[in-house]
């Protein structure tokens, strides 16, 4: 993986956050659409993902957000920058969310605007009321800098791949779940195809420029009838973890990295529900949303994953 950025053509689009989830999802499309894509990556990043990327038709970049310098040359001849980038779940040495989704992403927007980069997309997440918490700041800071930009703020919901999945204690092929406080706030959980594909309509969508777009999926469905979906289409019942409230705000209180106060934020923000009403925008956009039954029969094996 040679060191540095091939230069620019007309049209580069910038991702950061290639190697991760929706970043790569987002290269993915991008050049099956025939943009040209540029995606910035780490010396550390994995082979097998710099090889995906680059499959795909993407110019590798090697940069990382605590690099300004690095910043400036991938930036450099293009003339969009998505990106998705956090230390959340991916973190390497010198990662923290001060250093990459706060400082690092806040270089970012200063390369970019010295590049002469007016178009910028933006990851971020719907900030829970009455709750104040690092992650949330940093996307706040990043937001605000990014607001005499020509930008788009995509405010994703809860990633159903991450907060349905084993990681978290939703443990589908072993039928158990974790829940975070009651469970029957119902969340408009989101797939992560999904948001990667409303960032590639967004970049040349003129209805999504210098807006703030709420982002979920079609339905707003509570952890238990999240469970109970799993449990009729996977045909066995759920043995159910309650984690609740008050242990949830101790972890908060407790926390002593902002790491740690974050994830604790992010599972009292779970206890309290996200809804958001998708019907405006997928009917604006023309995008179609995967639904729990779909993400369900998916993971059971019982379709083939879109």
């Amino acid at each position: 993986m040679g060191v540095g950025c091939v230069p620019g053509r007309a049209d580069m689009i910038l991702v950061v956050g290639a190697t991760g989830m929706v970043g790569s999802e987002i290269c993915q499309r991008l050049s099956r659409r025939g943009e040209k894509v540029r995606a910035l990556v780490r010396t550390t990043s994995s082979t097998e993902m710099v090889a995906l990327l680059r499959g795909c038709g993407a110019d590798v970049c090697v940069g990382d957000l605590k690099d300004p310098d690095s910043l400036a040359g991938a930036c450099r001849g293009a003339n969009a920058v998505i990106s998705t980038a956090s230390s959340t779940l991916s973190r390497q040495a010198g990662d923290s969310i001060e250093s990459v989704d706060d400082t690092g992403q806040l270089n970012l927007v200063e390369a970019a605007k010295s590049a002469g980069i007016s178009r910028f997309v933006f990851v971020s997440f719907r900030r829970p009321a009455g709750i104040s918490f690092p992650l949330a700041d940093a996307k706040a800071h990043v937001a605000h800098a990014i607001r005499d930009l020509n930008f788009t703020t995509i405010q994703a919901s809860w990633f159903m791949e991450v907060w349905l999945s084993p990681a978290l204690g939703f443990d589908y092929s072993g039928a158990s779940a974790r829940i975070y406080g009651s469970g029957t706030s119902p969340v408009s959980w989101v797939s992560f195809p999904d948001v990667a594909e409303m960032c590639v309509l967004a970049l040349r969508h003129p209805a999504a420029e210098r807006r703030t777009i709420e982002f979920g999926g079609p339905d707003a469905l509570s952890p238990i009838e999240v469970v109970a979906r799993f449990e009729q289409i996977g045909g066995k019942s759920f043995k159910l973890e309650h984690i609740p409230d008050e242990t949830l705000r101790a972890q908060f209180e407790g926390a002593t990295d902002s790491m740690q106060k974050s994830f604790a934020a992010l599972m009292l923000a779970y206890s309290s529900g996200d809804a958001i009403n998708m019907t405006s925008i997928q009917q604006e956009f023309g995008i179609k949303l995967t639904n729990i039954d779909q993400f369900a029969r998916n993971v059971l094996g019982q379709t083939t994953p879109h």
